[in-house]
């Protein structure tokens, strides 16, 4: 993973539309048309954003019969858990170190 992928991700993610059939594909695999109708966008919409997110990595399809199913890429997602899981650690890291000296400053005055 380079941190260009995430940051593609990410962006994707940026978009309210993505987001929410992110969200929708996270209960499991659908296909465009059922994404489509739980939606406010066009079916031809919702398939634009599902390439969006099969560029970037966090989507892919897979067809059985005559109909396409979509689903998360568990591999991407993790990624961008991981990323985000660094960021939230290292700023709990940081305020943890300026409580630390803020406690420290305020016994000295005492």
């Amino acid at each position: 993973m380079t941190h260009t992928d995430v940051q593609a991700r990410l962006a994707a993610l940026g978009d309210p539309s993505r987001r929410a059939i992110f969200d929708l594909l996270a209960d499991g695999p659908l296909p465009v048309g059922e994404i489509a109708k739980r939606l406010p966008v066009t079916r031809s919409a919702v398939s634009q954003h599902l390439r969006v997110l099969g560029d970037v990595g966090i989507v892919v399809h897979e067809t059985l019969g005559t109909r396409n199913f979509y689903r998360l890429e568990p591999k991407a997602v993790a990624q961008i858990r991981d990323y985000l899981d660094n960021v939230w650690t290292k700023a709990l890291s940081i305020f943890r170190s300026r409580a630390e000296k803020r406690t420290k400053g305020k016994g000295d005055t005492q």
